[in-house]
């Protein structure tokens, strides 16, 4: 869009279907052409009918038409900062997320860890229990034998005096 000032004007037309052609291959929307026929003053107003011919200057042409695609590229660069705003937004809920999994996993882990160490630590205490019992198992069958054999004795000598007195007895009533 020069800078230069240009007396060269740009006719443009409606067409059958009301869309409006300007001369040069270049296709301008009815909404864009529209805005371009309002005038800024009321004086310049032309109404609008199929295959009537209205004339800009250059210069209001470039003014309209770069006005017009300064609103295009705000509404473009509005559009794109707010997918740039939502997928920062979306990034942050991927990461939160993964950093949420990532805790819960190592917190599931610690717990694992934990129940491990707990079961080993069971584990030993149940060896430590067997062992003691075992211990306590081998003095009762020792205190058992012995007492067997001292009540074996007692009543091999309690056998022995009753056998005695016995004959006694029966030695002094014959």
């Amino acid at each position: 869009m020069g800078g230069g000032g240009s007396t060269r004007r740009v006719t443009f037309e409606a067409d059958d279907n009301d869309n409006i052609t300007v001369v040069k291959g270049v296709r301008l929307s009815d909404s864009l052409i529209d805005r371009m026929k309002e005038p800024s003053s009321p004086t310049t107003r032309q109404p609008r009918s199929s295959g009537q011919l209205c004339s800009l200057s250059n210069e209001e042409l470039k003014k309209r038409i770069a006005e017009e695609l300064a609103l295009e590229r705000a509404r473009r660069d509005s559009e794109a900062q707010k997918r740039r705003l939502f997928g920062k937004l979306l990034e942050r809920e991927r990461v939160s997320s993964q950093e949420q999994l990532t805790r819960a996993i190592l917190r599931e882990r610690a717990a694992t860890e934990e129940e491990r160490h707990r079961a080993q630590s069971f584990a030993r205490q149940l060896e430590e229990k067997d062992k003691e019992l075992r211990k306590h198992d081998a003095y009762y069958k020792e205190q058992l034998a012995r007492l067997e054999e001292r009540s074996a004795q007692f009543y091999k000598v309690t056998t022995e005096q009753y056998q005695k007195a016995a004959d006694e007895v029966s030695a002094r009533f014959k």
